[in-house]
């Protein structure tokens, strides 16, 4: 596979008509191998415009997914990043080359562990792999300047967004079943939020995050 060709196509085929016209963003997705975070299995479907699994019922972002996700988020190069669900640690690694330091906290160990070590491998050093639940306790090393969570919830995560820095920026996919919308969730002071919905799309819920089962009588 020519993957510099690959990530050429995936940016200008799938990412950039999805309406991701930061140059920033595109360029990180240019330069960094993806095919490093996929599991050997799928490494030839690593530029494909499809979720990627990765075990323990979760997958990767599609990327024009991540690609608007860090548009919103639109990090300049000073902010300090919590990503709430590491999955590969692709996304965490884009983060991290355009922002000053990313914690990112997953409760499955394999998750963290794997990601961690894909980073080192690619001389990534702002990131800071942490096997925790972030929806337990407020996260360590708050607050924040942005939040990234990578699964969805039925309801907006106020506790999450209670670590958010004045002026920061939280990007979370709020809804049930095929009823979602990623949002965007801005803290302009104490308590002054303002959300904006950004897309639809369908989402496995975050661990701890999950619907409240119904009780019939």
């Amino acid at each position: 596979m020519d993957s510099s060709q690959a990530r050429f196509n995936m940016v200008e085929q799938q990412v950039r008509p999805w309406e991701v016209l930061d140059q920033g963003v595109l360029d990180a997705m240019l330069a960094l191998p993806r095919e490093h975070f996929v599991p050997e299995t799928y490494r030839r479907l690593a530029y494909s415009d499809i979720r990627i699994p990765l075990g323990h019922g979760q997958a990767m972002f599609a990327p024009k997914w991540e690609g608007r996700l860090i548009q919103a988020l639109a990090p300049t190069g000073s902010e300090r990043v919590l990503e709430i669900g590491t999955g590969s640690g692709y996304l965490a690694a884009l983060l991290a080359s355009l922002a000053a330091e990313v914690v990112s906290l997953d409760v499955i160990g394999e998750f963290t562990q794997s990601a961690a070590r894909r980073l080192r491998a690619l001389g990534i050093a702002n990131v800071n792999c942490v096997e925790a639940d972030g929806l337990a306790s407020p996260p360590p090393h708050g607050p924040f300047d942005l939040i990234a969570v990578t699964g969805s919830s039925p309801t907006r995560l106020v506790t999450l967004e209670a670590q958010l820095a004045p002026g920061g920026r939280l990007f979370a996919v709020v809804g049930r079943g095929r009823v979602m919308d990623a949002l965007l969730v801005t803290r302009h002071a104490e308590d002054a939020f303002t959300t904006e919905s950004l897309f639809e799309l369908e989402l496995e819920p975050l661990r701890g995050a999950e619907t409240p089962p119904t009780f019939h009588f």
